[in-house]
């Protein structure tokens, strides 16, 4: 594992290129900043400066090396690198609420964003016009989209929401994709069907994320609960309360394995082997060596007496002194990740290795 900060400001999301050699992040404000790795330093080496409000998501794409940002200006733009220049294309997303997250599909044609107009603009490249258009999916959705995460097939959404719902829908565009074939979670999938709604979340959906195969659908909501619906097994629905403060993020790390991080500073894994089968395994933090051991009593004495405490700060046990916004892989494929990556609310982005 590996600490940097970049900053006082918070760290709203990150997004990694192909080789992890560089990294988008943005801090909290409407700019996006790219920071290149040299050594064990982090150099900033391009800024990205479109959009008028905060900058609420980035994603990286590795193949095509294009970056997609939305922020709260209601704008979407797609970054390409021309002669060492990032050149940004608008797109027509047609909302009238703050974007608030967006997402590559996996071959990269399109891709999606979230927003608080309840809806979902699936976007995708015309030629013909050079821009990106959108196209909306509105079914049954009731409040702010707070997070989305693509199938392995391209074709489906999973999407969760300020409405305590969670929902998979169909993101099919017939002008420029073959038609699907069946999956578990079902076989006609026309451009915004629904193809599961969960209703009884508990709290908003502040994550979700697909496993390696998409079989099942992992989410974490604001009731400081994970829960995973299962396809294979019809459907079914599996939630784990926890003692623990709310989750923000979470990420498949295997095909059992699940990453949540959240308000409490620190990862925890968990393990789904089936329904009914969600457990929790371990925290994931190392602990921070403290100062205490080498206080020496006069200091000891010197605090009690003006601070009526013995302690010497007022720092957190954990690597995060501050809720974690934002899990990424670093390394690996989602059936088998290495490396993952945290960004939090103190600044700090941690790279975290997983042992299978």
């Amino acid at each position: 594992m590996s600490q940097y900060n970049f900053g006082l400001e918070p760290l709203s999301c990150h997004a990694w290129n192909k080789d992890q050699t560089q990294i988008a992040v943005s801090p909290n404000n409407n700019v996006a900043i790219i920071y290149e790795k040299k050594g064990k330093e982090w150099i900033k080496i391009h800024e990205l400066s479109e959009h008028s409000g905060r900058i609420t998501g980035i994603d990286w794409a590795p193949k095509s090396n294009r970056i997609v940002t939305c922020a709260s200006d209601r704008n979407a733009y797609v970054w390409t690198l021309k002669d060492n220049v990032w050149k940004p294309t608008l797109v027509l997303v047609r909302i009238n609420r703050a974007a608030t997250c967006v997402k590559w599909s996996p071959l990269e044609n399109k891709f999606a964003l979230g927003s608080g107009a309840r809806l979902i603009s699936v976007c995708y490249f015309e030629k013909e016009n050079d821009w990106w258009l959108s196209k909306h999916i509105k079914k049954s959705v009731r409040s702010t989209v707070l997070s989305l995460d693509w199938h392995p097939n391209n074709i489906l959404l999973a999407a969760g929401s300020a409405d305590l719902h969670c929902r998979v829908f169909s993101a099919y565009i017939k002008d420029i994709e073959d038609k699907p074939g069946p999956t578990a979670w079902g076989t006609k999938m026309p451009f915004g069907e629904v193809l599961l709604e969960h209703k009884e979340c508990g709290g908003w959906v502040h994550d979700v994320s697909f496993s390696p195969n998409g079989d099942q659908l992992a989410w974490v909501t604001h009731n400081s609960s994970i829960t995973v619906a299962d396809a294979s097994q019809g459907k079914e629905v599996t939630q784990l309360p926890t003692d623990r403060l709310p989750l923000l993020s979470v990420l498949y790390v295997n095909p059992t394995d699940i990453v949540a991080a959240g308000h409490d500073c620190c990862p925890f894994q968990f393990t789904y082997k089936g329904p009914g089968a969600l457990e929790f395994v371990k925290k994931l933090d190392i602990p921070k060596k403290t100062s205490k051991a080498n206080l020496s009593a006069m200091q000891h004495f010197r605090n009690l007496d003006k601070k009526a405490t013995e302690e010497e700060d007022n720092e957190l046990g954990t690597l995060h002194q501050n809720s974690i916004t934002q899990l990424c892989i670093v390394s690996g494929e989602k059936a088998r990740v290495e490396k993952y990556s945290s960004v939090g609310l103190d600044g700090t982005m941690v790279i975290w290795d997983f042992t299978h």
